[in-house]
């Protein structure tokens, strides 16, 4: 990767609380002494306000020169409007797989002792948004069209990365999530390539499961804790990906990493909460764990270390929470004890 003395990377604070959590972990980060270089771009919301584009050209240009990024919510319009940036940024840099671990943080919750990851293919699927409408008897919007394609290539090499992650990791088991008996083609590509790899590469370096992916939804709230790494195809993994951020606290807790050949984006994965911005009350504890992500994609696994060390320390020795677990304290609020938890050492 880069000079670890100096790493540049693009910073794209997003919209609505994106700003306000994006500052809490830069607070962070700089108390950490991490050698980023930040390029501070726009998109979004943001982005057709500055410049006319939810996604920039100097912001493409940013990634393209610095392959590394942390990045706030987006906001994306609801039935209209301009195509979500998130998935362009995914499209534009081959963004092939997306991880989302995650981790309980604060024990005693309905559910305890959480530590799932989901690896789910970025780039394919019905999620891409390939769509169109039919026109008849003068309805623009009589039939409603989509598309969805897998394919072999992309099916390969989703499951090798997650398969390697495992491997890397240490953990033990991988559960495909499909729905090959009722979509054959699109997701039994999918099924039958994860077994031919791990049969040809990966037998008996872990366990190999496979569930139907609504089945999966069910089992997941029933009992979590008999899975470890979950890898689908995009669609089934944004659903279930929502779904396990539920069993961690919600989606104030869940990191997400978007890694290509070429590039990598760091994310909070929740929405830009609109309805809360600049009143100082949102939670950034999930960019501060993408942000760890990040630490660790770029060879600082120590510094990632004690970021992570702090938010424990923060929540369940200070007991510094944000309104929406349970605790009273501000942004500002949490970010200071964070940042002295992380001076402490």
């Amino acid at each position: 990767m880069s000079d670890l003395k100096n790493i540049p990377a693009t910073l794209i604070p997003g919209d609505g609380i994106g700003p306000e959590i994006t500052e809490a972990t830069l607070m962070a980060l700089d108390a950490l002494a991490v050698p980023f270089v930040w390029d501070r771009q726009v998109a979004g919301a943001a982005g057709v306000t500055a410049c006319g584009d939810p996604l920039p050209q100097a912001c493409l240009d940013s990634i393209r020169k610095t392959q590394l990024a942390l990045k706030g919510p987006l906001e994306t319009p609801i039935g209209g409007g301009y195509r979500s940036s998130n998935v362009r940024l995914r499209e534009e840099f081959k963004l092939y797989a997306n991880l989302r671990p995650a981790k309980t943080l604060i024990p005693g919750g309905r559910f305890d002792n959480i530590d799932l990851v989901m690896v789910r293919e970025n780039n394919e699927g019905l999620y891409m948004g390939y769509e169109h409408f039919i026109p008849i008897d003068g309805d623009p919007h009589a039939v409603g069209m989509s598309t969805g394609i897998n394919t072999r290539q992309g099916c390969r090499r989703i499951c090798r990365f997650a398969f390697d992650y495992v491997i890397r990791k240490g953990r033990k088991k991988v559960t495909v999530v499909h729905k090959a008996n009722i979509m054959k083609a699109l997701t039994g590509i999918f099924l039958e390539t994860a077994r031919e790899i791990y049969a040809a590469e990966y037998k008996d370096k872990f366990i190999l499961d496979e569930i139907i992916v609504d089945a999966c939804a069910m089992k997941l709230i029933m009992n979590p804790w008999q899975f470890d790494v979950l890898v689908t195809t995009n669609l089934f993994g944004d659903i279930l990906s929502d779904e396990i951020a539920g069993l961690v606290g919600g989606l104030g807790m869940a990191p997400g990493a978007n890694i290509g050949e070429h590039a990598a984006i760091f994310e909070a994965v929740h929405g830009s909460a609109p309805d809360i911005a600049g009143k100082g009350i949102a939670n950034p504890i999930a960019l501060m764990l993408a942000a760890a992500m990040m630490l660790d994609h770029v060879g600082l696994a120590d510094k990632a270390g004690q970021l992570r060390k702090a938010i424990d320390a923060t929540l369940n020795i200070d007991n510094v929470r944000t309104g929406d677990l349970g605790g009273k304290a501000g942004t500002q609020e949490f970010t200071a004890a964070l940042v002295q938890r992380i001076k402490q050492g």
